[in-house]
């Protein structure tokens, strides 16, 4: 098992690296890959959580946890707070991922007042949506309805719960009903099916439950149980697992099943945690807990974090790769009622550090990781600053790992609105719900 020192050490020279590449137009930005001394263009959506200024919120919420924020850090703080509250009450983008409502969190997480986001966001609402720039209307977690419904809960007070029930009622309204309960596309003219947490069905699910528990509905819930119904009757279940395909129909240049927070179980465990948050005793003859462990299953003995063949496990980000994996692994540590079972999940997550400080690449400049996309001629990918496909991502998970080992599964969990309700009330940092 590696060192908290090892970590720490490795979390912070890759947060220094990411500091490195902050820019100033006015305002600050990060450019989202890095490679040698070419400038990098100013970004589009420069502010989103994903990939933007906005994505830095969450690694400032974790150092904040073990050390005060040096001055740079305070002053970039303050610009952040600054320019997302200027630029997010009239944004036209509104998802978690990709728009406002990540900025709002990250402005609360932040210490900023919120309020103009949201009441940006409660005012822009229509009756199948959000604005979305591709489709009519998008039902997922990184740029559509079920995300906003994830903040709106997790920031609660009467704007967020409004902006909760009225996105709630709207996912209701927009799936579809199946021999088994009820699907969700990423969007009606998205002719594929991503049934995991990302892009589809177990998305939506834990949007529902998350939403159904905090303003006490019963139909938001029970629809939450009837997306589990319809993702079960399509998932591998067998070997005590849990493994539903990545995409429907499937498709040559895609792995049947993936296994990271996107496309796969790690992402899933997370519509289990929700129903456990609601209440929801089991589906299917299944307990969420009896669910969330099959997730879990399916991923340890998957092969990851090895890169077993071209385009299984070529990445080490929150998004698709081994961070998220090892972040879904604390989670589930401290989430847990056995403690053999918490310090098997805690065993898990250092694998995923060890396999992450293996592959990094450190100099004088700092930490930072190059994934891999096979189907690249050149499959070497330059490094990535952002929180879900790079080093500020990569970073909380590191520091986070290195607090726990040192101050054990009680120590604060600093939790994004796509998890909040995974770990125990008493842990969350921002608190939530």
């Amino acid at each position: 098992m590696t060192s908290s020192d090892r970590l720490r050490s490795a979390g912070e020279s890759a947060w220094s690296w990411t500091l490195a590449q902050v820019r100033d137009d006015d305002d600050p930005w990060l450019p989202e890959r890095v490679e040698g001394d070419d400038p990098a263009p100013l970004p589009v959506e420069r502010d989103m959580l994903y990939c933007g200024i906005a994505g830095l919120a969450p690694v400032l919420v974790e150092i904040g946890l073990r050390r005060d924020l040096t001055p740079a850090e305070e002053t970039l703080r303050g610009c952040v707070v600054d320019r997302l509250q200027r630029e997010s009450a009239t944004t036209a983008a509104a998802g978690l991922y990709l728009g406002a409502a990540g900025h709002a969190w990250a402005i609360a997480a932040l210490g900023g007042d919120a309020g103009a986001t949201l009441d940006h966001l409660a005012a822009t609402v229509g009756p199948r949506g959000w604005p979305d720039a591709e489709f009519d209307h998008n039902n997922d977690v990184i740029g559509g309805t079920a995300g906003i419904v994830m903040a709106g809960s997790q920031l609660a007070g009467p704007v967020g719960h409004e902006i909760a029930r009225r996105g709630a009622e709207i996912l209701l309204a927009n799936g579809t009903t199946t021999e088994h309960g009820i699907d969700w596309p990423m969007a009606p003219e998205y002719a594929a099916r991503m049934p995991n947490f990302s892009h589809g069905t177990a998305g939506v699910g834990a949007a529902l439950a998350v939403a159904g528990a905090e303003l006490g509905r019963v139909d938001l819930v029970d629809g939450a149980i009837a997306g589990t119904r319809h993702l079960l009757a399509i998932a591998d279940l067998s070997d005590d697992g849990l493994e539903a395909p990545m995409i429907i129909p499937p498709q040559e240049d895609r792995e049947r099943v993936t296994f990271g927070w996107c496309h796969g179980p790690t992402g899933t465990s997370y519509l289990f945690a929700a129903l456990a948050h609601a209440g929801v005793d089991e589906v299917e003859g299944f307990t969420p807990a009896e669910l969330r462990a099959r997730c879990i299953r399916s991923v340890l003995r998957s092969g990851l974090p090895e890169r077993v063949r071209p385009g299984f496990w070529d990445n080490d980000g929150r998004c698709c790769g081994t961070a998220g994996v090892g972040e879904m692994l604390l989670d589930a540590a401290q989430d847990a009622a056995d403690p053999a079972y918490a310090a098997e999940l805690l065993d898990a997550a250092c694998v995923m550090a060890d396999a992450i400080l293996d592959r990094a690449i450190t100099d004088d400049a700092g930490t930072r990781w190059r994934f891999v996309e096979h189907r690249n001629e050149d499959p070497l990918l330059a490094p990535n600053t952002s929180w879900m496909q790079g080093s500020a991502g990569i970073a909380a998970f590191l520091l986070r790992l290195a607090r726990v080992l040192d101050g054990g599964l009680g120590a604060p969990a600093a939790v994004t609105p796509d998890r909040w309700w995974a770990v125990p009330a008493g842990v969350r940092v921002p608190p939530a719900g």
